[in-house]
């Protein structure tokens, strides 16, 4: 049997100061709100949800360059599908992971400092893997993988696996090296700043 057509987007919960005047990281607004837009337009029910049922958007995200027109329209109206789900963001005790067919980890860096250890997202992520869904990620939301456990083999999702994101080498070349963010997962890239796949 297929899994659902439901999507589950996890946004991180975390924020810290990354940028000058004490400005902070938190949700990357369009890395989550580009995904929600392509899995609606596939066809796909679309859930959020954090670790803690919150979020903060980060502070560059929501600057005219990074935040355009239509993005920026959705963004500032509450009656949006994507503003209404992030203003009423499901907790992991709000969701049934059967319900599922797939969860994708937004990025940003805040996604580095609760993914490593949001046991809560883990869990629904090894739930919906296990029942032959899809577990994917966009940039550091690969930080989520390590702890994404297989019930079958009882290690990582990614144990033995090449997987692609946001390399310490993509942070040192946009000069994020000693931000207070942490470092994400090791995971293979040819170069920085090109884009690749691995499916």
């Amino acid at each position: 049997m297929a899994p659902p057509r439901k999507a589950l987007i996890a946004v991180s919960s975390a924020h810290a100061v990354l940028y000058p005047e004490g400005k902070e990281t938190g949700l990357c607004i369009t890395e989550a709100l580009h995904p929600f837009n392509v899995f609606r337009n596939a066809g796909f029910e679309v859930d959020l949800i954090s670790e803690t049922g919150t979020y903060q958007p980060d502070w560059l995200s929501q600057q005219e360059e990074w935040l355009r027109d239509e993005d920026r329209r959705v963004w500032e109206d509450h009656k949006s599908q994507f503003r209404s789900k992030l203003d009423n963001l499901l907790k992991p005790s709000d969701v049934k992971p059967e319900n599922y067919g797939l969860l994708f980890a937004f990025a940003g860096h805040a996604s580095l400092i609760d993914y490593p250890t949001a046991k809560g997202l883990q869990e629904i992520a090894a739930k919906i893997y296990a029942n032959g869904g899809i577990i994917s990620a966009v940039c550091h939301g690969g930080a989520i993988f390590p702890g994404i456990i297989d019930p079958s083999t009882n290690k990582s999702i990614i144990h033995g696996k090449r997987v692609t994101g946001f390399t310490k080498l993509k942070r040192k070349r946009v000069s994020l090296t000693q931000s207070k963010v942490g470092d994400g997962p090791q995971l293979k890239r040819p170069l920085p700043m090109q884009v690749q796949y691995v499916s």
